[in-house]
């Protein structure tokens, strides 16, 4: 059986623009997408935390120490410059390798740099 289980995430960074002119996307300051161990390419969930809307597209290395979080594309229409999101990846794990997954969480300050990095523990059963 495989497990549908979360990858990474980077949460709660601040949208630094929104492009609709751009053919897609979101671009995501590198050393995030290293630290939240998401692939530029990979398929991303966008949880705006300021609106409540939900999107997928993926994601685009932006230069490293750049803060960007750039949303391109028609997704620019649902989501503002100065949004707060939840940038969240996806894995698919054995039933065994699932029970020990540990993803990992990305927490950010106001200017989108990484102020703590962790495996999350928040998953175990109590």
């Amino acid at each position: 059986m495989k497990r549908t289980m979360l990858g990474g995430k980077i949460h709660r960074a601040v949208v630094t623009e929104a492009n609709v002119d751009y053919e897609g996307s979101v671009s995501i300051d590198e050393d995030l997408l290293v630290a939240a161990n998401i692939l530029p390419g990979e398929a991303v969930h966008i949880w705006d935390v300021t609106n409540a809307e939900r999107l997928t597209t993926y994601a685009i290395a932006a230069p490293r120490g750049s803060g960007a979080i750039c949303v391109n594309g028609a997704a620019a229409h649902l989501v503002s410059t100065g949004d707060l999101v939840i940038i969240a990846s996806f894995v698919e794990l054995d039933d065994t390798e699932a029970r020990t997954w540990k993803p990992r969480a990305v927490f950010v300050d106001a200017t989108n740099r990484a102020v703590e990095i962790r495996a999350e523990e928040a998953f175990r059963a109590h």
